[in-house]
């Protein structure tokens, strides 16, 4: 008997708890759209992705070549000439994939400029979000952009215009 009692006392008390819990919503896209700053960042890094895109390709193309010339020619050569070859088509094809890495791999140079031009912005956004979620008591910010499991949501609780303007852009 007691059990039972002591089981929907508990449940009352949870659902009261999970009912005052405030939560808000942001559309990241929305806001990096209304940053200036955002889109001249990105500019710079698509002018440095297709540079350096077409670095690498310069350098695949003329590993491309090497290598058709070694097929046209393979039969009147040497088997020391082959091997000679092939060792210098492998290594421009190592010198591709190594310049690639050193652009776009993980911790190459876009990665490295995407964190220098995005970060201050991203974090900006982040402080700015975090001290009006504070001051106003909001339990959860989600953002709508990323959150594909949101059906509906209130646009009472879209705090998007908020953040903008305290970062001292006003929509």
């Amino acid at each position: 008997m007691r059990k039972p009692l002591l089981l929907m006392l508990l449940l009352s008390v949870m659902s009261v708890a999970a009912y005052a819990q405030k939560f808000a919503l942001i559309d990241m896209e929305y806001i990096l759209k209304n940053i200036p700053a955002y889109e001249s960042a990105n500019q710079q890094m698509e002018q440095s992705s297709k540079q350096w895109q077409a670095e690498v390709e310069k350098l695949a193309g003329e590993a491309k070549a090497m290598y058709e010339d070694y097929q046209s020619t393979a039969s009147k050569l040497t088997v020391a000439q082959r091997t000679q070859k092939e060792d210098a088509i492998v290594a421009k094809e190592k010198e591709v994939a190594d310049l690639r890495r050193k652009y776009f791999g993980p911790e190459g140079e876009m990665a490295k400029l995407q964190a220098r031009l995005m970060g201050p912005i991203q974090n900006d956004i982040y402080d700015a979000v975090k001290a009006i979620a504070t001051e106003q008591g909001y339990a959860v910010v989600t953002d709508r952009a990323s959150a594909t499991s949101i059906i509906f949501a209130s646009p009472d609780i879209d705090i998007s215009n908020e953040v903008l303007a305290r970062l001292g852009y006003s929509n």
